[in-house]
């Protein structure tokens, strides 16, 4: 399957996103503020939570209903195979989030500046495949996913990859790291969204029929990373309503974005 200048811009927003937030490193001095990390975490979850659903599983169900099948069972199915999947990788891929000093997943010797990186890129895999399978889906000719409703996900989550390139580049300068290789550290923790959503493309076109379980499998994957990772780190420490309203208007934005443009 050829890309089309619209599917390379779609699939290169998120990671435009990143780059933007990752330059934060060369304007800014010192660390995030731990209300400022809340508020980042929060919105990001907020965005992914209300993607997963208006972008992903309602075209899922819709696409299965379409077919005539039980539309809930290739959403229940595909969810679940992505929950697997991220907890599959959660478990072999060694990564440390901020804030913590307890490295998950084997124990290996790597810094703590990669396992940082790792752990971002780890919930970035499923924003790359969910980006990835939508603009399959549209490149294929499915009527339940437009142009605008696949690049209001697109958007969505450039949106909410900016301030996570902001929290893999400005606390790695604060332990010493220098200000460039903070940036590029920040800039490749993005790199496997496109990577991950060319693969999705790539692969659809022969696993056409799936499509539903496949929009389904990247919402699950999106949801396991909000709740195993998003919600902890912005509900940590001392107790703040902050990262919850962070969390909905996140949530409200990227909602209107799908309904207004999809």
């Amino acid at each position: 399957m050829s890309l089309s200048p619209e599917v390379i811009q779609g699939i290169l927003l998120p990671f435009a996103g990143t780059t933007f937030g990752a330059a934060c490193v060369f304007l800014l001095r010192g660390t995030l503020h731990r209300q400022v990390q809340r508020i980042f975490t929060g919105f990001a979850a907020g965005v992914m939570v209300a993607a997963s659903v208006w972008s992903l599983l309602i075209p899922a169900l819709d696409q299965a209903a379409a077919s005539g099948q039980p539309a809930f069972v290739p959403a229940v199915i595909g969810f679940w195979i992505g929950i697997l999947f991220l907890l599959f990788l959660d478990h072999v891929i060694p990564h440390l989030h901020l804030n913590s000093t307890k490295t998950e997943g084997p124990a290996v010797g790597l810094s703590r500046t990669i396992k940082l990186v790792l752990a971002v890129i780890l919930h970035n895999i499923p924003e790359g495949m969910a980006v990835g399978v939508v603009y399959a889906g549209l490149a294929t000719g499915h009527a339940t996913i437009s142009g605008a409703a696949a690049l209001s996900l697109s958007l969505g989550i450039a949106i909410q990859n900016f301030p996570e390139g902001a929290i893999i580049s400005l606390p790695l300068r604060a332990e010493g790291v220098g200000r460039l290789k903070s940036f590029v550290y920040g800039v490749l923790s993005g790199v496997v969204e496109p990577v991950s959503a060319v693969a999705m493309i790539a692969a659809i076109q022969y696993l056409l029929p799936f499509l539903p379980y496949f929009l389904s499998f990247a919402a699950g994957a999106m949801l396991y990373v909000v709740v195993e990772e998003l919600i902890p780190e912005m509900s940590e420490g001392e107790h703040s309503n902050i990262g919850t309203l962070a969390f909905a208007t996140g949530f409200t934005l990227m909602m209107a974005l799908d309904v207004m443009l999809g």
